[in-house]
């Protein structure tokens, strides 16, 4: 093969679709590739004319237009064009014009026909277009049987319930004779609200309105000196957290892990189908997350907790080498971090007493998201009862906080470098002082509430008196929606963080210092993604948390048209999972994991997928700068 012949063939080799064709097959297209040489400002294709080749960008850049005018892609090396006309009836869809100097490969339309017959990984790549790549690429991986099965395969039997009324002893019997560790509570004489609207399966069956465990005999009957004639409704967890019979076991161990609880009843159109518990999930995993989340709250000690940081990222590795969602492996995650804090706070309350008035501990950021991966810092705050008195209290809470925070450092999770922790007094505040805060974040949008906004918009409850919580939360939902100008405000600092794509879709990396030639992923990517949705999901009065529960809030509001929606769901989706995986592969290099990737060291149709997410986030930015059109435009690196 002559040496031109073999520049060619090893060109196309670099990128996708052509990566992963045989080399035979590259040497007969580069046997029938013509070059051509456009000039800056050529028009290649117009709209409508006959086409019988695929263009093949070698070198120079090319704009791709919609049929009205609007620039629809800007294209660059290793890019193609043209295949949809070929695809159809030969005709330009997409006009294409030469932005500078460009070098064409066009290679004949039989021999483009035949690679879509005989190799689908070529014809999925060019039969699909920007987000269904990126859909295809986060919907292929292959998820393990943990993530497919559904809940209902786990059930042996159905639930064994006893009405309200059955005493203790009664029921230990029913129990002992059925040889279960839980039972369901039901009220025959509830009646099921409204049946007309939800369906019930079987209406005449009372309603579920309790269970009771092992544990509860133990903890509520034994330890209290009950009598055995005590009914099971002083006893039982009144309405017990619930899992779809077609819900995944995955999504039955994350609710299980999120809530801290071992027994779940299945139910199906409201009927309680079966009861499942920890066992029954360990059976398939033996080193799931829900099986640290147990050993988690049986340690005894920080040393102890801290024990357990290997297996911390031997669960995260399994999870990214198990091809779970991010979703999922965010929800895991952070349902393990929360673990650790709430038996911290247990073993500091132990050690200090009960608390002198109630209080919330509050997590912040990507914790309270449910997006935590491995490589996380920790953000928390401390929301006191009215009835808090600082010379009274505050010590209290101080070596309360003090113990959570070096435990959590202990336990991987480091320092936050701002200092947003409940050992700072700013944020160890009763709820009217936390009230006076966000109202004047939102009133007052200067750059400091702003940057204390987005760490604080996020919060959730993690232990204590969730209600303190949930109301802060019910504050924001419903003062940052009727509120234009803070909004604005927000939309602004949602675009300062912009993703790493040049003028020509190349790649944007870090100059300087031991970070050279990198894109962080997280300050690149998710974060400045997370940014614009909190923005709209905050303008919908949503008070949702994670991001694809806002997308969803969003969705319902219509504040977004469906396909964009779609688009930031998927770019959102691979954005983490490339970053999951890059820190899985730290993890088992034995390296420290970090969100800085290397673009040439990832393979090129991830590479490509990679400029389409970062595209999908620019695009949507700049719906953002639309939507509140005053803003001024800023970019920083």
């Amino acid at each position: 093969m002559q040496i031109e012949l073999i520049e060619i063939r090893d060109h196309l080799s670099r990128f996708p679709p052509f990566d992963e064709l045989p080399e035979e097959v590259l040497d007969e297209i580069a046997r029938q590739v013509e070059v051509g040489y456009c000039k800056a400002g050529t028009q290649i294709l117009t709209f409508n004319q006959e086409i019988h080749e695929l263009h093949y960008v070698r070198s120079g850049a090319v704009d791709i237009f919609r049929r009205n005018g609007d620039l629809y892609n800007r294209l660059s090396e290793g890019d193609i064009f043209g295949h949809f006309g070929l695809l159809g009836r030969n005709r330009v869809r997409f006009p294409a014009k030469a932005i500078e100097d460009t070098l064409v490969y066009y290679i004949p339309g039989t021999l483009f026909d035949q690679l879509c017959e005989q190799h689908e990984h070529f014809a999925d790549f060019v039969e699909a277009e920007g987000q269904s790549r990126l859909k295809a690429a986060v919907e292929n991986g292959r998820a393990s049987e943990l993530m497919k099965i559904k809940v209902r395969k786990l059930i042996s039997r159905l639930p064994v319930t006893v009405p309200l009324t059955t005493s203790v002893q009664e029921a230990a019997r029913t129990m002992t004779e059925q040889s279960v560790s839980s039972l369901v509570v039901i009220d025959p004489h509830s009646q099921w609200p409204n049946p007309d609207r939800v369906p019930v399966a079987e209406p005449h069956h009372g309603v579920m309105v309790g269970i009771i465990t092992d544990r509860d005999f133990r903890t509520r009957v034994l330890a209290e000196g009950l009598s055995g004639d005590t009914p099971v409704s002083a006893i039982m967890s009144p309405n017990p957290i619930t899992v779809q019979g077609d819900d995944t076991v995955f999504e039955a161990m994350l609710s299980m892990l999120r809530n801290n609880i071992h027994h779940l009843p299945v139910v199906t159109r409201r009927r309680p189908i079966g009861l499942i518990n920890l066992s029954d999930i360990i059976k398939y995993e033996s080193q799931s997350s829900l099986y640290l989340v147990s050993a988690i709250y049986n340690k005894q000690s920080v040393e102890e907790l801290k024990s357990l940081l290997p297996d911390v990222r031997a669960t995260f590795v399994r999870m990214a080498r198990d091809e779970a969602s991010a979703h999922m492996i965010g929800s895991a995650m952070s349902g393990i971090g929360r673990s650790f804090t709430q038996r911290l706070l247990e073993l500091a309350e132990d050690q200090l007493g009960p608390p002198p008035v109630p209080y919330a501990f509050m997590a912040l950021g990507s914790m309270a998201r449910d997006e935590q991966l491995v490589v996380t810092d920790q953000d928390n705050a401390l929301v006191l009862d009215d009835r808090f008195n600082p010379a009274e209290h505050d010590d209290y809470f101080l070596q309360l906080a003090t113990i959570v925070s070096d435990g959590l450092a202990a336990c991987g999770y480091s320092y936050c470098k701002g200092g947003i922790m409940a050992t700072n007094p700013k944020w160890r505040q009763p709820l009217s002082v936390w009230r006076g805060y966000f109202n004047d974040w939102i009133d007052r949008p200067k750059p400091e509430a702003l940057l204390n906004s987005c760490i604080f918009f996020d919060l959730d409850a993690v232990y204590g008196e969730s209600a303190l919580v949930e109301e802060l939360q019910e504050l924001l939902a419903h003062r940052a929606s009727s509120n234009e100008p803070f909004l604005a405000a927000l939309a602004r600092n949602a675009l300062n963080r912009t993703p790493p794509l040049g003028f020509f879709r190349t790649f944007v990396m870090e100059k300087d210092g031991r970070h050279k030639n990198v894109i962080n992923l997280k300050r690149r990517g998710t974060a400045p993604l997370t940014d614009l949705i909190r923005v709209h999901a905050l303008a919908c009065g949503s008070r949702a948390q994670n991001s694809f529960e806002r997308l969803d809030a969003i969705a319902a509001t219509k504040l977004m048209p469906p396909e964009a929606l779609e688009r930031l769901r998927y770019a959102l989706e691979f954005l983490s999972l490339v970053r999951i995986r890059h820190q899985a592969v730290d993890i088992e290099d034995g390296m420290d994991p970090d969100n800085d990737v290397e673009p040439e060291n990832i393979p090129a149709a991830e590479r490509h997928n990679l400029k389409e997410a970062f595209q999908v986030l620019s695009n949507a930015q700049k719906f953002l700068r639309f939507r509140y059109p005053h803003l001024p435009v800023t970019r920083t690196l």
